[in-house]
């Protein structure tokens, strides 16, 4: 097993010591972005069902898109708005960590499945905020995992509303 599937199976057990490797190797950006990659094509992939191969493309495109204002609001959150006295991260290293705790939407591509789709996303959706949640707390240097969660839960909620929106106008321009 190579180091970036390995990485990746790291990622998706919600191991710290992971989150800490990756935040520190600052080689690994160009790893943490392939695992977004995959995690959205994946999504596309998944949400064919949905809307055939057209929807593919939008899928993708929305759940980079989605990635990116969810990393920057979670580093805006966590480092301007809740930081704690401890907390020093730059943007890379957030990027890095949170780009590797996308590895459990990679399983979002078992969304193809016609019965699965819905519990597939659910599911992956839940154990991707997990993974956020261990990446932000190790990247921004938090005692508090209670704060870790309320930085991913906020940008999260944002992330989503945009989702939506977005989502939205698509459907009606198409």
């Amino acid at each position: 097993m190579g180091k970036f599937t390995g990485r990746m199976i790291r990622a998706a057990k919600l191991d710290p010591q992971l989150y800490e490797e990756v935040e520190a190797d600052a080689t690994a950006m160009g790893q943490a972005m392939g695992v977004v990659v995959l995690s959205s094509v994946a999504a596309g992939l998944g949400g064919m069902t949905m809307g055939g191969a057209a929807h593919l493309i939008v899928m993708t495109i929305a759940a980079l898109s989605g990635w990116y204002l969810w990393a920057f609001m979670t580093y805006w959150i966590g480092t301007k708005l809740l930081p704690e006295k401890e907390t020093k991260a730059d943007y890379g290293q957030l990027l890095r960590t949170i780009g590797f705790s996308s590895a459990p939407g990679v399983l979002r591509v078992l969304g193809v499945i016609p019965f699965l789709t819905s519990l597939v996303f659910t599911v992956t959706g839940i154990w991707m905020l997990a993974a956020m949640v261990v990446a932000v707390r190790q990247a921004l240097d938090y005692k508090s995992t209670p704060r870790a969660v309320g930085v991913c839960v906020i940008g999260w909620l944002i992330q989503m509303v945009f989702m939506w929106l977005l989502l939205s106008l698509m459907a009606r321009a198409g």
